[in-house]
């Protein structure tokens, strides 16, 4: 009989703590209204969090990396990265585009896929911006989207490591546990 009514108790406990202790959410920053001059320049990646560690597994692989995003026409943003993995470097340039009736990015030649930007803030973070990248599900009978991450990046390479913990737990009361964080015992790549 204890049993049952200490069962109950704590199932109750549990239900009132999550009405009340709700995951904090991040504040977006809409692409097409937001200063986006504001992103241009360097940016160090940090960490990778989803739900399936299928979405973050790429990033397993780096030591480091460091994008730099440029404005070579009006919204357009080029963003081109410099990976270390293992001994070498390795380059890549992707180019975004900012439409005036959407609030994400659109990543040339991946229409499908929504590039969403967060404020750093979440994360405590004033000099940082997180990026989530979103792919409806393959199929229509589908539930679960194809690709669902968050990609934190700030503009020091030396970020102190409670902001990538803030960023690692906040996404975790969102289901979000799967993460990558990249260890930057390398050189950067040039």
């Amino acid at each position: 009989m204890l049993a049952t009514v200490l069962s109950y108790v704590l199932c109750l406990y549990g239900l009132l703590y999550q009405a009340f202790v709700l995951c904090s959410v991040p504040e977006q920053l809409p692409a097409n209204t937001v200063d986006h001059q504001q992103f241009l320049g360097k940016w160090y990646f940090k960490a990778a969090v989803s739900q399936r560690e299928a979405d973050i597994e790429r990033f397993k692989v780096m030591d480091n990396m460091w994008i730099t995003m440029e404005e070579p026409v009006n919204d357009t943003l080029l963003v081109t990265g410099q990976m270390r993995i293992g001994d070498d470097c390795i380059k890549q340039t992707w180019t975004y585009h900012i439409l005036p009736e959407r609030d994400d990015v659109v990543l040339e030649g991946l229409p499908r896929q929504r590039t969403l930007l967060w404020s750093g803030k979440w994360a405590n973070c004033p000099e940082c911006i997180i990026i989530q990248e979103v792919e409806p599900p393959l199929k229509e009978t589908d539930s679960e989207d194809s690709l669902n991450r968050y990609l934190l990046y700030t503009r020091q390479s030396d970020v102190n490591h409670e902001v990538v913990q803030v960023f690692l737990n906040n996404l975790a009361c969102h289901n979000a546990s799967a993460s990558v964080r990249l260890p930057q015992e390398k050189e950067f790549c040039t």
